[in-house]
């Protein structure tokens, strides 16, 4: 069997991984080809473009890159048409995706898209695009399910790779030893994004939070996770002149050592606050777009919260500052009171109860899914 995938960016890269190999254990020697990371690759998948192709945010930024992104999806279009693949796998990337999808779709190639366009807060419109393009979606939270359902598409619920992923309970004591961090001292966790253009909006005003922080509590421990070299290298352009960076723990990849190392987390909204969430971290969540993006964006977006413990709680669980909500001192006063309370016990049971919603084998139920759409 030969499989055709795209997925763009870190999250969608360890996504494929997972996904590969589960259906390799299922299906030993499946092809995967397309686009992918470099966890896909190193799980198996022929590359035939970079996951980095598709890491862009924001409207302005897209527009930037528009001319490439329609080069590299008529290249793969054509390549699948000329040798089409027994099933077709988008992972996340819908802009990119769905267009593709329709074109394989109409030409008798099964699609699969894993991981729903956020229908539920914007351009809910997009559902009937999402109809005539894959033959199954894919959800990862449970809440997305009904609204595939009203309007007769094939939908299931894999539940989240991470919740399995990660264990109940991990060891804070051992993360600190293979980080080589003091036992003794509070450790805070920062990710200003897993993308070249978040680090650009958001660096800065993580390093300016950090120093504030250090200057009211010298003794804390940071550690920054990076997801590459190039991204590390972006948040040492954009925020070298801040402060100065000795006595800060960098790293790239181990993302997980650091959650696990950390007494508290500040983070960009997205993937790594539900990381918090699974590793029972408290946390402080903030988030910028170009004044272009969110003046767009913030028109037609109408959600009560942004960052995903709150939205999957449907409460606000941890502080968030979006947009023009960033403030350094605010932002540094809520991680100091992250460091000084941890999670009260309404927070923590929240946080226990959508890590167990979302462990649901998350890898193996797609793989069974997406095997029977082929006819092989």
């Amino acid at each position: 069997m030969r499989i055709g995938i795209v997925a763009g960016e870190s999250s969608g890269d360890l996504l494929g991984a997972g996904l590969i190999r589960a259906i390799q254990r299922l299906r030993p020697g499946t092809t995967f080809e397309g686009i992918a990371g470099p966890e896909m690759e190193k799980a198996g998948c022929r590359a035939l473009y970079s996951a980095e192709a598709l890491s862009v945010m924001g409207l302005s930024e897209v527009l930037d890159q528009l001319p490439r992104l329609l080069r590299v999806r008529r290249a793969l279009k054509q390549r699948f048409y000329r040798d089409p693949p027994d099933v077709f796998v988008g992972i996340d990337a819908p802009d990119f995706n769905l267009g593709l999808e329709r074109a394989l779709k109409a030409s008798g190639v099964p699609t699969a898209h894993v991981v729903s366009p956020s229908v539920w807060a914007w351009r809910r419109y997009r559902i009937r695009r999402i109809g005539r393009s894959t033959d199954l979606m894919l959800t990862l939270f449970p809440f997305e399910e009904e609204i595939y359902r009203q309007h007769n598409i094939a939908v299931a619920c894999i539940g989240h790779p991470l919740a399995d992923m990660i264990p109940g309970h991990v060891d804070r004591g051992a993360a600190r030893r293979r980080l080589d961090l003091d036992q003794n001292r509070q450790v805070v966790a920062v990710l200003p994004g897993s993308r070249d253009r978040e680090v650009q909006q958001m660096g800065r005003h993580f390093m300016e939070t950090v120093t504030w922080c250090r200057e009211k509590r010298p003794g804390l421990q940071f550690v920054f996770p990076f997801v590459n070299e190039d991204v590390r290298n972006t948040f040492l352009r954009v925020a070298g002149n801040v402060a100065p960076m000795q006595g800060l723990t960098f790293l790239e990849g181990n993302s997980h050592d650091a959650f696990a190392a950390a007494d508290a987390v500040l983070l960009a909204s997205g993937t790594a606050a539900l990381e918090s969430l699974l590793f029972k971290r408290p946390m402080v969540v903030a988030y910028r777009l170009s004044v272009f993006s969110w003046h767009v964006l913030s028109r037609l977006v109408k959600l009560p919260y942004y960052s995903l413990p709150n939205l999957l709680a449907g409460r606000q669980l941890v502080p968030e500052f979006i947009q023009g909500d960033i403030n350094v001192h605010r932002m540094g006063q809520a991680l100091l009171y992250a460091l000084d309370t941890g999670l009260d016990s309404e927070t923590s049971r929240a946080f226990e109860k959508i890590h167990q919603t979302l462990r649901r084998g998350a890898d193996h139920a797609a793989a069974i899914r997406i095997i029977g759409l082929t006819s092989i």
